[in-house]
């Protein structure tokens, strides 16, 4: 009977013990919770910027020069000199190609001798005039034959200068197949000439990003050989049309050439970035997830606030937020662990932070 009250007395006091337990349990935890909101929690926070959203249009760019000309002559004939070699810088009308001009040169002189006779018998003409004794009709045709000299010669000499080819720009002239003593016609290629102090490159834009290209924005090339070259440059002209098969749209871009590394037919790979529409940005540690989705705790009347947010793109360490904040909002970049809603805040200086921290390093070696 004893044995019995004993099994009961002490069944009796374990289970006040469990009772009391957990009471002071709950009772910690109430506390605990409570602390979390009441005590200040020390936080490095970042002022919220606005950034523009970004793409990147990567395309295959096709290059020409500046200007480009095919050299033919004006007139056939037989070639007297050539007067450049392939691969040459020449200036702007500079002499490529002569061509035989006997014949011409004759012709200007014969031309330039019927101009003076007929001057001269305009002149005795109009000198016997006042004696009645050359008629009105007779002193037209002497005013005609003067007016005719004057084109015959500037025919001529039309003729003469088109024995000798120039370049029609400054620029570098490529390789020839004609040698002196070659007979050419104007359907004869004399040579090339491409001005090469800049390139255009065409490519193509897709359809749907057409209305945020514009002239003036800044384009990227590189190309594809082994040395990549990288070279920068503008928009310069869209196309009128979307072009029905690509869907796209057709871009010209220049790029400056001032060190001449670049060379017309080169393919390159173009990149574009895009602006978009504008959205504030944080810090890529300030942002948080929980079951609901990314959220950042943003600093009001001193205290922590939870805020729900979609990410719209991360961007060279910082994330674009489609969120209501604004400009110089402040946002907990660290010590996000311990937050919770409401918690009081203290904004720590960074800067402060670090400086301290190399004081602390400096009297540790001073002490060694």
């Amino acid at each position: 009977m004893s044995k019995a009250l004993t099994i009961k007395q002490q069944l009796l006091a374990t289970a006040v013990v469990i009772s009391m337990t957990a009471c002071s349990d709950t009772e910690n935890s109430v506390g605990a919770g409570l602390s979390e909101t009441s005590r200040t929690v020390p936080v490095i926070a970042e002022p919220v910027t606005m950034r523009a959203e970004r793409s990147r249009i990567e395309a295959v760019g096709i290059s020409r020069a500046l200007r480009s000309a095919e050299i033919h002559a004006a007139t056939s004939g037989e070639v007297e000199a050539i007067h450049f070699q392939g691969g040459e810088q020449v200036e702007n009308n500079a002499l490529l190609v002569t061509l035989d001009a006997r014949d011409e040169r004759l012709a200007v002189a014969l031309a330039e001798v019927e101009l003076e006779d007929a001057e001269l018998t305009l002149t005795r003409y109009q000198k016997a005039r006042g004696a009645d004794a050359v008629p009105p009709t007779t002193l037209d045709a002497a005013q005609t034959a003067l007016a005719s000299a004057r084109i015959t010669l500037q025919r001529a000499q039309v003729a003469l200068d088109d024995r000798f080819v120039h370049a029609p720009f400054a620029g570098i002239v490529g390789l020839t197949d004609v040698e002196p003593g070659d007979r050419i016609d104007p359907t004869d290629l004399i040579t090339t000439m491409d001005d090469r102090s800049a390139l255009l490159v065409q490519f193509e834009v897709p359809e749907a990003l057409v209305g945020r290209v514009a002239e003036g924005d800044r384009i990227a090339i590189e190309t594809w050989t082994a040395d990549r070259i990288k070279a920068s440059g503008s928009i310069v002209a869209l196309s009128s049309r979307i072009e029905p098969t690509t869907r796209a749209i057709r871009v010209r871009a220049r790029i400056p050439n001032v060190d001449d590394r670049l060379r017309p037919g080169m393919s390159f790979r173009v990149v574009l970035d895009l602006d978009g529409a504008i959205w504030p940005t944080i810090p890529e540690v300030a942002l948080q997830w929980g079951a609901s989705g990314p959220f950042v705790w943003t600093v009001s009347e001193g205290q922590a606030e939870r805020l729900n947010v979609t990410v719209v793109q991360r961007l060279n360490g910082r994330i674009l937020l489609d969120a209501p904040l604004a400009a110089g909002d402040l946002v907990v970049a660290e010590g996000v662990q311990r937050m919770r809603q409401g918690t009081r805040i203290e904004i720590l200086d960074p800067q402060a932070l670090a400086d301290d921290a190399r004081a602390l390093l400096g009297s540790n070696a001073n002490g060694r």
